[in-house]
Order: structure tokens, then sequence, then C-alpha cells
């Protein structure tokens, strides 16, 4: 049956009874949209619960720059439309289909909480995020925020499920606000040492200049400039650097967004994918294997075989932390472990939203 044939009561009773039925058995439910992302994260665990018949954009007004739409729209459906008025999802959410998922869905990106080479200037995801309704462990719809961007009321809780990976509740509905597409878009290239590029790059980013996005790997660093034709001019002439041609530099920033650039293509045997978090300012980590830094150098790839203790050891004297985003053993812990504290916000936060922790137990934490 077609996603508009499908009544949406029917939709969430179905959602609910699943719920209720989890809640009863004490069983935990896998949360799962087109399956783009499922491996990221801990582990899997559970029954699914599709969110796919759950689509469509319940309001878009272009004046606004803010769209609605429930959790199984494919992400590329969204994109496709605000395209269509010269808009954009500023914070280039990845689809990370060609790792054997399905469409990437909105519900997911926001789970997912991942952007692409935008996020270190124009913000993350939940810097976007207006509005979620929330179905939680109890079968309660709760609405968060609003569909407006002048929306001051409550906690900031609709913020709090971008990243979240399913373990709070069932996200059915987002409210996102949207950017224009920049005036023009221009991409520079230098050859420069890791520490040069970390300095350049802070250099420039104290100064007003249009850079959208940032990445260095194998001894070349990329600039990216957006905005107004008269900006890009003058911060060429700035620079310096050489210009690379528009279709390559498109084909260069979407393969950096979706990781099917060269230095993600093949993780040797017995390496993991490391994501790296520390201050733009940091020195390059003296760490066996091939490194990569986006976001203003304020996100390290480093795909190595040194072992998990190491790289955080490494991450946290340089103020920062690692995640395993990829390969390797996941036996080592996914995420950073979170101080005691932390831990138990989280902890509580879990039960005040699935009291019976039936949703996407595992994927954060062995033991949440």
């Amino acid at each position: 049956m077609e996603r508009s044939q499908i009544p949406e009561a029917n939709i969430l009773d179905s959602f609910r009874a699943q719920i209720a039925n989890a809640t009863a058995q004490r069983t935990p439910l896998r949360i799962r949209g087109g399956g783009s992302k499922d491996w990221y994260g801990q582990s899997l665990e559970g029954e699914l619960l599709d969110t796919r018949p759950y689509a469509g954009i319940v309001e878009y007004d272009p004046a606004e720059l803010v769209i609605t739409a429930r959790c199984g729209t494919p992400l590329a459906e969204i994109e496709q439309k605000l395209a269509e008025h010269n808009q954009m999802l500023p914070f280039e959410p990845p689809h990370f289909t060609h790792f054997g998922g399905g469409t990437a869905t909105l519900g997911g990106c926001v789970a997912a909480g991942l952007a692409g080479p935008r996020r270190q200037f124009a913000g993350a995801i939940r810097d976007f995020v207006l509005g979620v309704t929330l179905l939680d462990g109890k079968g309660q719809v709760l609405n968060f925020g609003g569909r407006v961007i002048k929306n001051v009321a409550g906690y900031d809780v609709a913020r709090l499920m971008a990243g979240s990976l399913g373990t709070l509740g069932l996200i059915l509905e987002v409210s996102i606000k949207t950017l224009p597409v920049p005036v023009a878009e221009n991409t520079l290239k230098f050859e420069c040492s890791a520490s040069d590029a970390v300095r350049k790059i802070n250099e420039w980013a104290g100064r007003p200049l249009p850079i959208s996005a940032t990445a260095w790997r194998g001894g070349v660093m990329a600039i990216r400039l957006a905005g107004a034709e008269a900006a890009i001019k003058s911060a060429r002439s700035t620079l310096g650097g050489e210009t690379v041609d528009a279709v390559e530099a498109t084909r260069f920033w979407e393969a950096l967004r979706e990781q099917t650039d060269p230095y993600f293509a093949d993780i040797p045997e017995g390496c993991g994918l490391w994501r790296v978090a520390v201050p733009p300012v940091a020195e390059p980590a003296s760490l066996p294997g091939q490194r990569l830094m986006e976001w203003g150098c304020a996100q390290r790839w480093w795909i190595t075989d040194a072992d998990a203790q190491r790289v955080r050891q490494d991450a946290r004297q340089a103020g920062g932390h690692a995640t395993l985003f990829r390969g390797g053993d996941k036996q080592v812990g996914v995420f950073t472990p979170l101080a005691p504290p932390v831990l138990d916000i989280h902890r509580r936060l879990k039960q005040a939203f699935d009291p019976a922790h039936i949703f996407n137990r595992g994927r954060l934490y062995p033991d949440f």
C-alpha cells in the first residue's frame, strides 16, 4: 500500500501497539528508517520498528525558511523540495546509502546527528531543529518546540533528539530551519603540511572571510568559499591558492560528505576509522595511520591500527574525544565513556522517556 493511502491514525496505532507489546514483554525495539546508518553505533538489538510508512512533508513555507516533515520521509525528497525554492539543509547531512543500507530518512538524519563539510561554519543539525513530535515509551505523543524560528517556550528538548540514535523515543515529526543556497561558491587548494594547515585555517577563521568548508589530506588543503560574488572574489585575492574546477569541487565536497572519497574507501583489516573531535588549534597527533582533517581542523579522521586506549588518550590530551566511527573492534566501545555525572543525566533522561528501556537498547552504550 502506498504511504498516502495509509491513514495517519492507523500508523500511529500500529506504532503504539508495537511499543505496548515490547513494554509488556520487556523486549527491545529497533527503530529504523532506511537503515542507511545501521553500521553506526554500538549494537542493533530487538524487533524492527519501521518508520518509513509514516512519511510526507507536512508543511513548508519557503518564506519562513522552515520545513516540517514526518520521520519516514526520504531525505532526498526533502532536499529536492528545498532545491525547487533555492534552499538547503545548511548542515549538509550525509545519506551514506552506499554502505549497503536503504534510503536515508529525516528521522534517521536527526537521530544520527551527523553533518557534512559545512558543519563548522553553519552549525550542527541540533542548531536547526526547531521542533519535534515524539512517541515515548508509554505510547504518548509529546510535542517539543514548534514550527517557527521564534520559539522559546519550555526546555529545549527538541535539540536533545539530535544524536540520540533513537534511544529516547520514536521521532514522529521534525521542524527544521532551512537557509538559501549561496549565490556563488569557489574552492581553492593549497599544498601544505598538516601543521601548516592548522595554523593557516585558524588564522583565516579569525578574519571576515566567506569560508564554508575546509579539508586537509595528503599534503593538500581545500577551502570552500560561499556567498556573494564580490566577497568570494575578494577572498580569492586575499588567500591565493589554486582555483579548483567547479564540477571537480562539487564532486570533492560530496565525496567528503558521503565518505566516498578515496581516503574512506578501504579500511585495512585490523584498523578502525576514528572520528576525533578536538579544539581546532590542536597540533596534529603523532598516531600512526592515515589522516584527514575538516571542520576548520576541529574534526580529524584517523585510519589506524592503534589501540583504543592510545587513540582516546591522545584525543583527551588535546582537549577532545574520539569515536570509533567504522571498522575496528566495537568491544572497545564506539563512543567515549561518559563521566559518572553525565552518565547519570543520560540514565535519568532514558528513564523519563523510555521507562522499560525498549528503544534501541545498546545503540549508544552497552548498558544503556
